[in-house]
């Protein structure tokens, strides 16, 4: 008996949200969307009952790509879709689950099951040391007294409130994949850097905690802000990445352009239809083959080891000095985990401009080479993965292709031509496409960006915001023309 028959009875039971019988229709589809946005915003401004004070940010920067919000019951974000998403593509990768999603209905079944009960797992591992091992969200003393439950019961009390917004998230993304526009976590990621491009661009200090590059310029301005002298060494690190901000800027601005030029660039391989005489197509390569995803199972993964680091820096008080020493706000100063931290803001590795935390140089060129190299190589393995298991290579394309009538001109029409043409481009893209975005990523972080948003969180955004145009456009094409939905699909 093999581990699919023995887990059946239970993944095949696991809740899901119905798939529509039939085509929703595109107003349908915004309104399913807006609708969870709302709910989404909402529920990112219910605290934690039972919590004292705002407690410790765990996830620190990868905040804007885990989506979510501090303190509050989506304090997990898509952490655990997406370490869930992580063990799926690693353990397919290695071929040990042995599971055929392309072309078994039952391994489809077992597949979103597995997955939905990793979610649950990966809730549970990351949201109990939290409460209980790092003592990142305190418990209220008055609160323990009023109920009558002592301060273990405001722990589990808090526990279950996190675990509920876990699962909300967890079908929130279901509902919006399947009723809605896009994903629901790329509409979650969306939501999020949008909401700190926002405040970091106008944000009042009152509200924002910090001000906002407009109302800090107007201060600056009006002789409200002190400015050191601009022709000073100080005064000139201020212009750029200090209260200027306009490297920032610039960098903002510029992967903007980056992002949309390079989801234009593709190789379009031509298609014709063999039955239908006239009808012709193509089938287009881009340069970002596997979009900018990957990139989220790259930086959760860096996240997952900086969260171990401080677990274990709270429960041990302190570290080996060579695994680590932390400072009073929680973050690595020196020792492996150090090395392992991303660079978040040109502060972190700008020493000749005061930056770099006090590291010997070595030691922030180090750290860069390791952000660097983890990114480029992390960018190329995920993306691989993430196109054969979410069927985009070669193999599972070409039997789409040929599935839908259509062949390649001057190639015989079977599935072995049309996936050695895809062979020659796909595999070959999908790892630059996955590299080039991960140096873009440690770039726009060394260069910092509006609202310190990291390079990672703007280019997703900038990503899932394009596809999500393309998805609308082609939705008011097919409502425009029907016949052409029954052609795709």
């Amino acid at each position: 008996m093999s581990w699919k028959d023995t887990a059946e009875p239970v993944l095949t039971r696991m809740p899901s949200v119905a798939r529509p019988e039939g085509h929703v229709p595109f107003k349908r589809k915004v309104m399913w969307t807006a609708g969870i946005l709302v709910l989404y915003f909402f529920l990112t401004n219910v605290f934690l009952y039972g919590m004292q004070g705002e407690g410790s940010e765990v996830f620190g920067q990868f905040r804007s790509i885990l989506a979510g919000g501090q303190g509050t019951i989506l304090q997990l974000g898509i952490g655990p879709i997406v370490t869930a998403s992580i063990v799926l593509q690693l353990l397919g990768g290695a071929d040990l689950l042995g599971l055929d999603t392309q072309n078994n209905p039952r391994d489809q079944v077992l597949y979103q099951g597995l997955q939905k009960l990793l979610v649950l797992v990966m809730i549970v591992l990351t949201g109990l040391p939290m409460i209980f091992a790092g003592n990142f969200l305190p418990p209220s003393e008055a609160i323990a007294s009023q109920l009558g439950i002592g301060l273990l019961g405001v722990k589990w009390l808090m526990f279950f409130q996190i675990f509920v917004g876990g699962v909300l998230i967890l079908y929130m993304d279901e509902v919006v994949s399947k009723w809605g526009v896009g994903s629901g976590i790329g509409l979650f990621i969306i939501a999020g850097v949008s909401q700190r491009l926002i405040g970091g661009m106008f944000g009042i200090a009152p509200i924002h905690g910090e001000s906002g590059i407009v109302p800090t310029w107007i201060g600056i301005i009006l002789g409200y802000v002190n400015f050191p002298a601009l022709l000073t060494p100080q005064g000139i690190t201020q212009l750029l990445i200090g209260q200027g901000a306009i490297v920032p800027i610039l960098t903002t601005v510029l992967i903007f352009v980056v992002v949309v030029y390079a989801e234009s660039v593709r190789v379009e391989i031509p298609l014709s239809n063999a039955q239908v005489k006239g009808a012709r197509g193509r089938f287009p390569v881009k340069l970002i083959y596997a979009s900018v995803l990957p990139m989220i199972l790259v930086r959760a993964l860096q996240a997952n080891v900086q969260f171990l680091g401080r677990i274990l820096h709270a429960q041990l008080g302190s570290l080996p000095a060579w695994l680590g020493t932390y400072n009073s706000a929680g973050e690595p100063v020196s020792g492996l985990f150090y090395f392992l931290a991303p660079i978040y803001s040109p502060q972190d590795w700008m020493w000749f401009a005061g930056g770099g935390g006090g590291n010997a140089v070595w030691e922030i060129l180090l750290r860069v080479g390791v952000d660097l190299t983890f990114m480029v190589l992390g960018g190329a393995v995920f993306a691989i993965f993430w196109v054969e298991t979410t069927d985009m290579g070669p193999e599972a394309t070409a039997q789409q292709i040929h599935s839908s009538g259509m062949q390649i001109p001057g190639f015989r029409r079977n599935i072995r031509s049309i996936e050695r043409v895809l062979g020659q481009y796909i595999p070959q893209v999908t790892v630059i496409g996955g590299a080039l975005v991960g140096l873009l990523a440690v770039m726009a972080n060394m260069l910092g960006t509006i609202g310190g948003v990291t390079g990672t969180g703007l280019l997703l955004t900038v990503s899932i915001t394009y596809k999500i145009y393309e998805e609308i456009a082609e939705e008011q094409l097919m409502e425009m023309h029907p016949m052409m939905r029954q052609m795709f699909g």
